[in-house]
């Protein structure tokens, strides 16, 4: 009875995993769950845990043994994506980023959007001006440390902290003016929604840099923002293209597409190459749940995608979660009481005696940390340093302050945090590893499969077996012996066999011809017949099938119609 319940308790513990998340304030919540839990279990006990009801523009990362990051799907299970050994662990970030902070009904909801543009911007990822950055960082500090006071914060107090990955005297000197003479009295939740409407005017805001390499070779970094896709290179923006001039999004491999219409029915393709190919499909994914989510009325209006072309069957995903109006109808119905904030301490990033109270700035997590250098003169080109893949370097370009914004798991989410340097620079690094483990159970090898030779040990003991087995070797031996003399003496089989071989090739390149030839059918019957079909009009509709008309059709077309009036005229003349 002891041993049974003793091993029901054993299994019961098997199929329980433990599993921590970081939250944005860099506190850790933990919990186990069972193994079969899908990701939505987990991200309402999140939620649950934080009081959140506005919890549709966040969502959990986690970076798999190959370290490329994911956002853990809801309706999946969390082991099955995880693809490592528990404990698991993973970031809650901001997902879908606000179009209109104040547009949000909670305050608890503006403080957690408040924590994470709050750290794009420490760790490079929000792109503005050195103005723009004095007036944020100032913001910061009124929202968390309060109004300044002489006794409290003496000369160079705003150099304690650290608001960006690096900054100059003088930038500290106007934080700490900005402070002192134009936001004396605002409260913290005044300052915070003043921070978040400064930011949300900014290009980069709700930015996820993701690296790829335009059809040059030269380095780009593609985004998806509430109000469309962008594509950055250097220190500027090059492409914008908002959510409903968007028509389709494809990848193969580690080529991205991204199809448009712009105005005057002006038609362009955008190809793009991330560094691998998980890394494109990543880059999918993000793209089709960001425009399903900006773009869309109703949830219901949510097509599963795939990312091949017309023929050939590719990756399919289905974005499951509600779409921003969705999520702002239901957030205008919450009614109660405001739920209570615990605004996380602000720890100063140098020593600084004198101030002994005050929220900490840097949301730096406490895992071991490498030096952060990047100069606030830099220019676009360090985005790739808080990307998703490749490592690369930092390029200096004129004088815009410059942030990265890229919601890889920022430093955080790193075993070391964010490392922007003018060294190369590993986006492993800045990411948290999801734990693998390290020594792998080796299987016991079987003896004899397929053929394979025994080991030493294995060769004795087979000796050392009953007669009969030996007698029974013998027997199979020689009966192969006597087929391979047969083989030897008989040829004919040998062209029978052949004779069979070439006939299967003949069969299926007579079955590969008829269906081309089937599939030049169809094509002519789509390009040329009047045919008013809606399911034929919307695949003549598509970006693929206008590019393969008017590129390879047409020019085919008039070229077997010079030949054919060629060699009519050649007849006639005859």
């Amino acid at each position: 009875m002891l041993s049974r319940l003793m091993s029901s308790s054993i299994r019961s513990l098997d199929r329980e995993c433990n599993c921590t998340v970081r939250l944005l304030d860099d506190s850790e919540y933990t919990c186990t769950i069972q193994r079969d839990a899908k990701g939505q279990y987990l991200f309402d006990l999140i939620c649950h845990h934080l009081n959140l009801l506005e919890k549709d523009y966040f969502g959990i990362r986690y970076v798999d043994p190959d370290k490329q990051r994911h956002w853990l799907e809801f309706t999946k299970s969390i082991a099955k994506q995880m693809k490592s050994q528990p404990p698991f662990t993973m970031c809650l970030r901001v997902k879908f980023y606000p179009p209109d902070p104040a547009a949000l009904k909670e305050e608890i909801t503006r403080y957690l959007v408040f924590l994470q543009v709050k750290r794009d911007l420490y760790h490079g990822r929000l792109l503005c001006k050195t103005s723009d950055a004095a007036l944020l960082a100032a913001y910061i500090l009124q929202a968390e440390i309060g109004d300044y006071d002489p006794g409290k914060h003496p000369e160079g107090y705003s150099s304690k902290f650290q608001f960006f990955p690096k900054h100059s005297e003088k930038l500290e000197r106007r934080i700490a003016d900005i402070h002192k003479t134009e936001l004396i009295g605002q409260s913290p939740e005044t300052s915070e929604l003043n921070f978040l409407q400064k930011a949300q005017m900014l290009e980069t805001y709700g930015v996820d840099p993701h690296p790829c390499k335009d059809v040059s070779g030269n380095p780009a970094f593609l985004a998806f923002t509430p109000f469309g896709f962008t594509v950055l290179q250097g220190n500027r923006r090059v492409h914008f293209l908002k959510w409903d001039e968007v028509t389709k999004l494809k990848f193969e491999a580690k080529t991205f597409h991204i199809y448009a219409n712009q105005k005057e029915d002006k038609k362009i393709i955008l190809t793009y190459f991330a560094p691998t190919p998980e890394a494109c499909k990543h880059l999918w994914k993000c793209g089709v749940e960001h425009q399903a989510f900006y773009k869309l009325e109703k949830s219901s209006q949510v097509r599963t995608v795939s990312s091949s072309n017309l023929f050939f069957k590719g990756s399919r995903f289905r974005y499951s979660g509600k779409v921003a109006k969705e999520v702002m109808e239901q957030s205008a119905k919450i009614k109660r009481d405001p739920p209570e904030i615990h605004r996380a301490g602000m720890v100063p990033s140098r020593s600084c005696p004198s101030i002994t109270h005050g929220p900490r700035l840097t949301s730096v997590p406490r895992t071991r940390r490498r030096a952060v250098h990047i100069s606030i003169m830099e220019g676009l080109e360090s985005l790739r340093d808080s990307a998703h893949s490749t490592p690369v370097r930092s390029v200096s370009h004129g004088d815009s302050f410059m942030s990265s914004r890229g919601h890889m798991v920022d430093g955080s989410e790193a075993s070391t945090s964010a490392v922007i340097s003018d060294e190369a620079y590993s986006p492993s690094d800045s990411v948290l590893p999801t734990p693998v483990a390290e020594h792998g159970m080796e299987m016991p090898l079987a003896r004899h499969l397929n053929g394979a030779p025994c080991s030493i040990d294995e060769e004795k003991e087979s000796q050392a077996g009953s007669s009969k087995e030996g007698q029974l070797a013998d027997y199979g031996s020689g009966r192969r012996a006597l087929r391979m003399v047969r083989s030897r003496q008989s040829p004919a089989s040998d062209v029978e066999e052949l004779n069979k071989f070439v006939l299967s090739v003949l069969r299926l390149f007579l079955v590969t011809i008829g269906l081309l030839f089937a599939l030049l059918l169809l094509l002519i019957m789509l390009t040329e017949s009047d045919l008013d079909i809606a399911f034929l009009r919307d695949i003549r509709k598509t970006p693929e099938f206008q590019q393969f008309h008017f590129e390879y059709f047409c020019p085919l077309r008039r070229w077997f119609a010079c030949k054919l009036r060629w060699m009519g005229g050649f007849l006639i003349s005859k």
